[in-house]
C-alpha cells in the first residue's frame, strides 16, 4: 500500500510538469488557432537555460533566481519568434504554421547543439529541497513534494490572470471571436505577442522545474511536445483546467502502470510498465472517439482565415505531359550512369519511395481534406509485413510485394473508421496516436519484430539482386502507384472525396456517403503508403521502428507542404525536394538540421503555396497574358 501511494504521489509530481508545458501550448492555440510545434523546444530551451544560469549563481537564492529568469528568457525569445515569423502567416492555412514551427524545432536543435554541446548537462540539486521525508516507510524527495505544489499555483495565478484582469478578459474575447475585438478597436497584434510570450515562459518554467530531476539533453523537445499535445487534446483545446485535469489523469494511470509492474492473467503475462510508452496515446484515441472536441473543450468553428479557395483540379496540360515522358525516359537511361555515378541509383530509389509515400498521404490531405500526423504507420505496416512474411513466412519477394500493402490497408481499414469520425486538429492528432500505438507495438515486441533491433538480412530475389534491376523494379512500381493514385482523383470516387472535402452538407444532398468515401480514402492511402514501406526495406535490407516514428509523418507532412498541397505534382516536388536537400545537407555540415530549417522557413515565407504551386500560378499568369487580345489603338483610345 505504501509503494502505491508514492507512486501516486510520483504520478502528481509529473502531472505538475505536464501541466506547466501543456498550458502554454493551449493557451496559445486558444488565441491564434497556432498548433506550436516549436513548444517542446521552448521547453528544453528553459532547461538548457537554467543550467547555464545555476552554474554562474550557485547560491541559494541564486539557483531559484536562475530557474525564474530563465523562463523570462524563453518568454522573451518566444515573443521574438512571434513578432518575426509567425506575425506573417496567421493568415496562411494552418498546415503552413505547423511547417513554419517545425522548421523552427530543427533551428533551435541545431542551436541549443552548437552552443552547449550533445552531451547530457546534469543539474545542481534544488537548494532547501535536497533531501526527502518518510512516507509510510518509504522515503519520498523533497522537491517533488514542491513541484506537487507548484502546478495548482500557476493554475490558479492563470486563472486569475485570465478572469480577474482585463487584460484576461480581452483575451478571452480574442480565443471567441478575435475580428470582433478588433471592430472594437483593441490592438490585436500585442496582446497575440503577449500570450505568445506567456505561453512560452511557462513552457520555459517547466523546463528549468525539470532540471534538479533530469540532466539536459537534446531529446526533451520531441518528448515533451509530444506528451504536451496528448494532455492538450485531452483536456481540449484552449481551456487551461482542461490541460491541468487531463495532466493529472495521463501522469497517474502512468504512475499505476508502474506500479503493477508485470501482471500474469492465467498463461498469458502482460508488463503494465511497458505500456507507459503508449498509454497516454490509447487515452487520446479513446476519449477522441467518444468526445472528439476533448474533457472540457468545445466543438471548433470554422475559421474566418483559411486561405484562399482550393480551384478545381484540371488534368495534365500537353506541356507537363511531355515532360514527364522526357523525365521518365531520362530515368530509365539513368542506370547507364553508373559508373560515373554510383550514388545516383541509391538516392534515385529513396527519391521514388519518398515520392509514392507523400502522394499518398496527399492524397487524402488534398483532395481528401484530411490531415494525418500518423501517416508512418501504414508506410511501417508495411515495411514489417513485407520483412516478416519473407525472414518469418518464408515467401518470396514477389509475394510479400503484394501482400505488404493489403496489410498496410486492412491497418487504414479499422484506423480510417475511426478517423473520419472527426475533422480538423482532432483528426490529426487521432491518426497521431494510432502512429504512436503501431510504434510502440514494434517497439517493445522483441519475439516477434526484433524490439529496437528490428529485422534485418531482408533482400530482393535474385533477379532484381542488382542496383540497377531493383531500381527498374521500383521506377515501374513507383510509376503505376503514381497513375493509379492520379486516376482515382479524376474518377466518380475522386470528384465525390473532393464535393465531400469542398461541403459535407451539399455532398451529402446529392446523396454522397461523404464518412464513407473519407473512409475508402484512408484505406487506398494507406494501401500505397504500405506498398512505399515495403519497396523501402528492401532496398535499406532491414528495418526498425524509426520508420513508424512521428518524424516519419512529420517528413511526409512536409514533403506535401513543400511542394503543394493544391496541385497533383506538389508532394512529387516537395518529396525528391526534400530528400534531396536532407541527403545533400545532411552530409555537408554537421549543423544540417539548422540549415534544413532555414531554408523551409525561407520557402513557407516566399512561397506559401508551395513550390509546385508557385510554378503553377507563374505558368497561369503567363497563359492569361497570352490568351489575352492585343487592343487596337481605338479601342484603347
Amino acid at each position: 500500500m505504501s509503494s502505491f501511494l508514492v507512486q501516486l504521489l510520483n504520478g502528481l509530481a509529473g502531472a505538475s510538469s505536464l501541466f506547466l508545458v501543456a498550458a502554454g501550448l493551449s493557451l496559445i492555440f486558444g488565441v491564434t488557432r497556432i498548433v506550436n510545434f516549436a513548444h517542446g523546444s521552448l521547453y528544453m530551451l528553459g532547461v538548457y537555460l537554467a543550467y547555464s544560469l545555476s552554474e554562474i549563481l550557485v547560491s541559494g537564492v541564486g539557483f531559484w533566481f536562475s530557474l525564474v529568469f530563465s523562463a523570462v528568457l524563453v518568454g522573451c525569445i518566444g515573443a521574438l519568434v512571434e513578432i518575426v515569423l509567425l506575425r506573417r502567416i496567421y493568415k496562411a492555412p494552418e498546415l503552413f504554421q505547423l511547417l513554419a514551427t517545425f522548421a523552427l524545432v530543427l533551428v533551435i536543435k541545431d542551436a541549443v547543439l552548437w552552443l552547449w554541446g550533445p552531451e547530457d548537462l546534469l543539474g545542481r540539486r534544488a537548494p532547501g529541497l535536497e533531501g526527502s521525508i518518510e512516507i509510510l516507510g518509504r522515503n519520498f524527495p523533497t522537491y517533488d513534494l514542491f513541484l506537487i505544489v507548484i502546478g495548482p499555483v500557476v493554475l490558479a495565478l492563470v486563472w486569475l490572470l485570465l478572469t480577474r484582469t482585463r487584460w484576461g478578459t480581452l483575451v478571452r474575447a480574442a480565443t471567441q471571436d478575435r475580428e470582433m475585438l478588433a471592430a472594437l478597436g483593441v490592438h490585436q497584434s500585442w496582446l497575440i505577442t503577449g500570450v505568445f510570450a506567456l505561453g512560452a515562459m511557462l513552457a520555459g518554467l517547466g523546463g528549468a522545474l525539470q532540471l534538479p530531476r533530469e540532466p539536459a539533453n537534446l531529446g526533451m523537445d520531441m518528448l515533451s511536445i509530444g506528451d504536451a499535445f496528448v494532455v492538450v487534446v485531452v483536456g481540449g483545446m484552449g481551456s487551461i483546467p482542461g490541460a491541468f485535469v487531463a495532466a493529472l489523469i495521463i501522469a497517474e494511470i502512468k504512475a499505476i502502470c508502474i506500479w503493477l509492474g508485470d501482471v500474469n492473467f492465467g498463461p498469458f503475462s502482460i508488463s503494465f510498465s511497458k505500456l507507459t510508452l503508449v498509454v497516454e496515446f490509447l487515452v487520446m484515441a479513446i476519449v477522441l472517439v467518444v468526445r472528439p472536441w476533448g474533457l472540457f473543450g468545445r466543438p471548433q468553428g470554422t475559421p474566418r482565415h483559411s486561405g484562399a479557395p482550393e480551384a478545381p483540379l484540371r488534368p495534365a496540360g500537353r506541356s507537363l505531359r511531355r515532360f514527364a515522358v522526357a523525365l521518365v525516359a531520362g530515368m530509365l537511361l539513368l542506370p547507364l550512369l553508373q559508373g560515373q555515378f554510383p550514388y545516383a541509383l541509391v538516392l534515385s530509389i529513396d527519391l521514388l519511395i519518398a515520392a509514392l509515400f507523400a502522394t499518398s498521404l496527399h492524397f487524402i490531405m488534398g483532395p481528401g481534406g484530411m490531415h494525418s500526423f500518423g501517416h508512418a504507420a501504414y508506410f511501417g505496416l508495411g515495411a514489417y509485413a513485407a520483412a516478416l512474411l519473407m525472414k518469418t513466412a518464408g515467401l518470396p519477394m514477389e509475394a510479400a510485394l503484394v501482400l505488404a500493402p493489403v496489410v498496410a490497408g486492412l491497418g487504414a481499414l479499422v484506423f480510417g473508421w475511426f478517423s473520419v469520425r472527426l475533422s480538423g486538429v482532432y483528426l490529426a492528432m487521432l491518426t497521431l496516436a494510432f502512429g504512436q500505438i503501431v510504434w510502440s507495438v514494434a517497439f517493445q515486441w522483441d519475439d516477434f519484430t526484433g524490439g529496437s533491433n528490428g529485422i534485418i538480412g531482408i533482400w530482393p530475389s535474385g533477379w532484381a539482386a542488382n542496383r540497377s534491376a531493383f531500381y527498374y523494379l521500383t521506377l515501374v512500381l513507383v510509376a503505376v502507384g503514381l497513375f493509379a493514385l492520379r486516376r482515382m482523383l479524376f474518377s466518380p470516387f475522386g470528384y465525390a472525396m473532393r464535393a465531400g472535402r469542398d461541403s459535407v452538407l451539399r455532398a451529402d444532398a446529392i446523396g454522397i456517403d461523404v464518412k464513407r468515401v473519407q473512409w475508402m480514402a484512408f484505406v487506398i492511402a494507406g494501401t500505397f503508403a504500405g506498398a512505399a514501406g515495403a519497396l523501402f526495406v528492401l532496398s535499406k535490407g532491414s528495418i526498425s521502428p524509426e520508420v513508424l516514428n512521428v518524424t516519419k509523418s512529420v517528413d511526409g507532412l512536409v514533403m506535401v507542404l513543400l511542394g503543394g498541397v493544391q496541385t497533383l505534382t506538389g508532394p512529387i516536388v516537395g518529396a525528391v525536394s526534400f530528400t534531396w536537400l536532407q541527403d545533400t545537407v545532411a552530409r555537408s555540415t554537421d549543423y544540417w538540421r539548422a540549415l534544413l530549417g532555414a531554408i523551409v522557413l525561407f520557402l513557407v515565407l516566399v512561397f506559401p503555396q508551395g513550390l509546385s504551386g508557385f510554378v503553377h500560378e507563374l505558368t497561369e499568369r503567363f497563359g492569361q497574358r497570352k490568351r489575352q487580345p492585343m487592343l487596337t489603338p481605338e479601342v484603347a483610345r
